[in-house]
């Protein structure tokens, strides 16, 4: 087998033979030599920025709940308003990243109908406009699917952390059945006295009818704290449904910007084939125009061959 042999240095001496012969100096002709060793790098597009920038926030959004993950599952480390804090900041980070995904999304609806605009066809002969739609199309679904794949995680902490409020709640619903109070005629019948001892028994009277006071403040203050409890409960699961539904929506229109690329792909080629048919379609126009001329051209020399014929 032969041996290869790298021929980058003669390049190198070739084009520096030829600058010098076309009138380039040294000082000219350095920036060209370090082209080859430093090269430019490209312009990016709005359209890649804006899709970097969505993507490095999702990643920041991942960030962030790994980082606090632990501070959120762990009832010692955080309070319920630091817990619900996280989920704050996490409902902003997703809000922030969805509208810049419809920000993607509506500006490639606004080339697409700029193109149908400026052009009769809007697809170039070599397809490089609708692979740019595609590709671009696929970018927002990959976006997209990051951010439902991150929301979730975040998910499945905040249904941990609901299941964990809810069995520490049960045990407290055992503990608040409190035994019915005995009104103050079976105390009285409990604390009978004989007669002559009437006037040593009232202060004992008096400090049970404080303690059943005490008792049924108590009671409606539990009360009061168990439906506050539930209250809060409910709130957490409408929170967890709502933002499952969210992730529900995300993915739905993930799935409907995949069958928009499909379609777009499938108008491509409709587009082109159509083309296709238009072109040949002005060919057989043309060949027909041309043998109706030539038949009428022939019939014509026929009818006055024969007319000076006779």
């Amino acid at each position: 087998m032969a041996k290869t042999r790298d021929r980058t240095e003669d390049f190198k001496d070739a084009v520096h033979t030829s600058a010098v012969s076309s009138g380039y100096t040294e000082s000219k002709l350095a920036p060209v030599m370090a082209s080859f060793i430093m090269r430019k790098p490209t312009q990016r597009l709005p359209f890649t920025k804006a899709s970097l920038k969505t993507l490095e926030s999702i990643n920041e959004l991942e960030h962030f709940i790994v980082r606090h993950q632990k501070d959120y599952l762990n009832l010692h480390r955080t309070t319920e308003q630091e817990r619900d804090n996280i989920e704050h900041e996490v409902s902003v980070f997703v809000k922030a990243s969805k509208e810049q995904i419809d920000i993607l999304k509506n500006r490639i609806y606004d080339e697409e109908k700029h193109e149908n605009a400026t052009r009769w066809l809007p697809i170039l002969s070599d397809g490089s406009h609708a692979d740019e739609v595609a590709h671009k199309h696929g970018v927002v679904l990959i976006l997209s699917e990051r951010l439902h794949s991150v929301t979730s995680k975040f998910d499945q902490l905040r249904s941990i952390r609901i299941q964990d409020a809810i069995n520490r709640a049960m045990p407290r619903r055992k503990k608040h059945s409190f035994p019915t109070t005995k009104s103050p005629e079976v105390l009285k019948s409990d604390f009978t006295e004989p007669e002559g001892l009437e006037l040593s028994s009232e202060p004992i009277r008096v400090q049970n009818q404080l303690l059943d006071d005490e008792t049924l403040a108590l009671q409606v203050e539990l009360t009061s704290l168990l439906d506050a409890v539930q209250e809060t409960e409910t709130k957490m699961v409408e929170m967890s449904a709502l933002n499952h539904l969210m992730s529900t929506h995300v993915l739905q229109q993930a799935q409907q910007i995949e069958l928009l690329y499909e379609q777009a792909v499938e108008a491509t080629k409709n587009v082109e084939l159509g083309n296709k048919e238009l072109t040949q379609a002005i060919q057989r126009n043309s060949s027909s125009r041309t043998f109706l001329l030539l038949f009428l051209f022939v019939l014509t020399f026929s009818v006055l061959f024969l007319d000076w014929y006779s």
